[in-house]
């Protein structure tokens, strides 16, 4: 029987609430398929910060790496500035991991419906591709004379040539593989003259290694309003690290909840252990309440047996997601009133069987 060990971060907000769910959902469905999930639980959060002065200690990226996977939760505090949680966290386990391909599925899952008017189940079923090591989240800049009238921020954005061919060399992948074969390359090269001039570049060098791949691209801008008007025209989408932080976030309220869609932070050279994790943040206005949803997460934990190669349990946990939303056994965000014990225990029941 194959055994698996997985990390599973909680962290802030309703994090630790979903990651619960996560886990019990996958221990009841491993019971019956022929592996077995070993969890390792690090309490690595805001609070953690606030009484260390860290969020990882000494090591705790070496522990990381001996697992297999890593379950993340969210992080983020009301009392912790967003850019020192971020960067003490989430970033910290990312960039040294070398998880570069940011994963992000959206569709219109069975039993929900898209706030989009005539919007249909076919019409939206899009993968985005992120760039998640460099790109305008690189981390170089700096401030100068701080509290002064000439007071200077700098936040440069770093493309190199390794990081845009990789990623998107893994998108044209990721398109092949679909049905479509259709990639829509995002950008702003009109307004960023080199960085982003340099992604256009390549995205057409590496295009011709991939001529069964059907390739158009898109100004960022006029990204949005095609993902709104024209969802049915899309499929693959590779963009930069901040222009697919924000268009994801677009496509999972276009889908019809932030609160179902997940992420995979992915090392495609499985050197290092991947990441998954629901995009919905650390949602501190509805923490503690029980009515954070946890579908993401079921999903992202989908995503996360699929990566590990158990592709007909994710399948299975997928299935049982959607049979729950049909029965109308939903979070309010999806306009039901389950809480998020009642969905879980309606996907371990359903699982069980």
């Amino acid at each position: 029987m194959k055994s698996y060990k997985i990390a599973a971060i909680p962290g802030d907000g309703i994090g630790p609430e979903v990651i619960a769910a996560g886990v019990q959902v996958l221990e009841a469905l491993s019971k019956t398929f022929d592996f077995t999930l070993d969890f390792t639980h690090y309490d690595w959060s805001s609070d953690t910060y606030k009484k260390t002065g860290y969020y990882i200690p000494d090591g705790g990226l070496d522990e990381l790496r001996r697992h297999d996977a890593i379950l993340f939760g969210a992080v983020g505090a009301s009392d912790v500035p967003d850019h020192v949680s971020l960067w003490g966290l989430r970033l910290a386990i990312c960039q040294p991991l070398q998880q570069y391909a940011n994963v992000r599925p959206t569709r219109i899952l069975r039993g929900t419906q898209s706030p989009l008017r005539r919007c249909g189940r076919n019409d939206l079923d899009w993968v985005i591709v992120r760039e998640n090591s460099e790109g305008e989240y690189a981390g170089h800049g700096g401030r100068s004379h701080r509290g002064c009238p000439w007071e200077v921020a700098t936040e440069t954005a770093v493309f190199s040539r390794l990081g845009v061919e990789r990623i998107l060399r893994f998108a044209f992948e990721t398109a092949q593989r679909r049905p479509r074969k259709l990639l829509t390359v995002v950008s702003k090269s009109n307004a960023q003259r080199n960085g982003m001039v340099l992604w256009d570049e390549v995205a057409q060098e590496v295009g011709w290694e991939f001529p069964d791949v059907r390739v158009d691209k898109m100004l960022v801008d006029a990204m949005t309003t095609r993902m709104v008007l024209k969802p049915e025209s899309l499929d693959t989408i590779v963009a930069s690290n901040l222009h697919a932080d924000i268009l994801s976030d677009l496509a999972a309220a276009l889908a019809g909840s932030i609160g179902i869609a997940p992420t995979s932070n992915l090392d495609p050279t499985r050197k290092y252990p991947s990441m998954f994790e629901p995009i919905h943040g650390s949602a501190l206005d509805i923490m503690g309440q029980g009515v954070a949803n946890p579908v993401a997460t079921f999903w992202t934990a989908a995503e996360m047996l699929a990566w590990l190669g158990e592709e007909t349990a994710s399948q299975r946990l997928m299935d049982a997601v959607e049979t729950v939303c049909e029965r109308g056994i939903q979070t309010v965000d999806l306009g039901g009133t389950a809480s998020t014990e009642d969905v879980t225990a309606a996907v371990v029941s359903l699982l069980s069987q």
